[in-house]
């Protein structure tokens, strides 16, 4: 009897010219007890440490609701020489009827040194079929960016909460949906953290009768955890994106915008401040006879909703916070799709503030 091959987290060795023939023993040796399912590529691209492993165990977590075909790249550009390992497994979840396995394939790869050069012909070789690719993007963007890897991909998936120069940052894969003609999707899972949060505000709203605020907004309080300044920017220009507010001027944690209209421009004060707690703690957003707040307190799984007139009754509701992890920010995402139009908006209308 031959000896079972050797396994890792990421799943059996094997050739980097043998991945289709092993691939096809791993649902021939499950004799029709697992279901192979993908409607997508999903490639993840690390240069950290012990990022196969960490990755793979999100990647097992996420295909429970994405079949995909998963692509994990560890890169280590900066190691001597030239090494390539390659690993081949499955990802397998009980189907809602529970009678079958439905399994997602994950190719896993070590890139050492000169062979991290190698990235696109390797993605581009494991791509199944003609389904969309979707690269999840773990570093810094470095520059120049790569116009063969960047021609084949439908929407990078980044977190811009990390990045240590966002304009910087931003230009790059500007540059990169230049390249491919327009045709990539950004998708920034910092935009991701606030999408309860605006749909908190937005319902406010919701209403003909309480449209008239929406012109008389005169002041705006964002409270956010040490770090994630940059969320709290993101929102400011969701605000001033859809509200059609014009920037003036910025200060630190000061920031102005004006309105124009009627014959007259109307300014509106945002404040910033750093709080222990969630990405964003409280929002608040004043007009001139109105208050209109939504809080999110540490480890809460609901936002607490409120609105009060100057003179007059005032309004409690809880609303979902959402999560802010990693595996469901990236859940998230890959559900909700769309080009996005908002975010670059958004983005556009706060870049100098960054």
């Amino acid at each position: 009897m031959s000896a079972a091959p050797e396994t890792s987290a990421a799943g059996v060795p094997v050739e980097i010219g043998k991945i289709d023939r092993e691939l096809k023993k791993l649902w021939d040796d499950a004799g029709g007890a697992m279901t192979r399912a993908s409607l997508i590529n999903l490639a993840v691209y690390s240069e950290a440490p012990d990022s196969l492993g960490k990755n793979t165990a999100i990647l097992s977590e996420i295909t429970e609701n994405h079949a995909c075909r998963a692509i994990v790249i560890a890169a280590d550009p900066a190691a001597p020489g030239s090494e390539v390992e390659a690993w081949v497994g499955a990802h397998c979840h009980v189907s809602r009827a529970g009678s079958k396995q439905v399994c997602s394939e994950q190719l896993s790869f070590s890139l050492k040194g000169k062979s991290a050069a190698l990235l696109s012909n390797i993605v581009f070789a494991q791509l199944d079929s003609d389904l969309p690719l979707n690269l999840w993007w773990q570093e810094e963007f470095s520059s120049p960016m790569d116009p063969q890897l960047w021609a084949w991909v439908d929407r990078v998936i980044y977190d811009s909460q990390t990045w240590s120069d966002f304009r910087a940052q931003m230009s790059l894969v500007q540059t990169a949906q230049e390249k491919a003609r327009q045709r990539i999707v950004l998708c920034d899972l910092n935009w991701m953290r606030l999408v309860h949060l605006r749909l908190a505000l937005a319902q406010f709203f919701d209403h003909p009768i309480t449209h008239h605020h929406l012109d008389a907004i005169a002041a705006v309080q964002i409270e956010h955890a040490p770090g994630f300044r940059s969320t709290a920017i993101l929102l400011v220009g969701w605000l001033a994106a859809q509200l059609g507010w014009d920037s003036a001027r910025g200060a630190g944690n000061s920031l102005g915008f004006e309105k124009k209209g009627s014959g007259e421009v109307r300014a509106i004060k945002v404040t910033l401040s750093e709080n222990k707690g969630e990405a964003i703690g409280s929002v608040t957003v004043w007009s001139a006879t109105a208050e209109f707040r939504v809080e999110h307190k540490a480890g809460a799984d609901l936002l607490e909703v409120s609105f009060g007139r100057t003179r007059g009754r005032n309004m409690q509701q809880l609303l979902p916070a959402g999560k802010g992890d990693l595996v469901s920010l990236v859940k998230e995402e890959l559900m909700r799709g769309g080009p996005h139009r908002v975010y670059l908006r958004a983005v556009e209308k706060v870049c100098e503030f960054f």
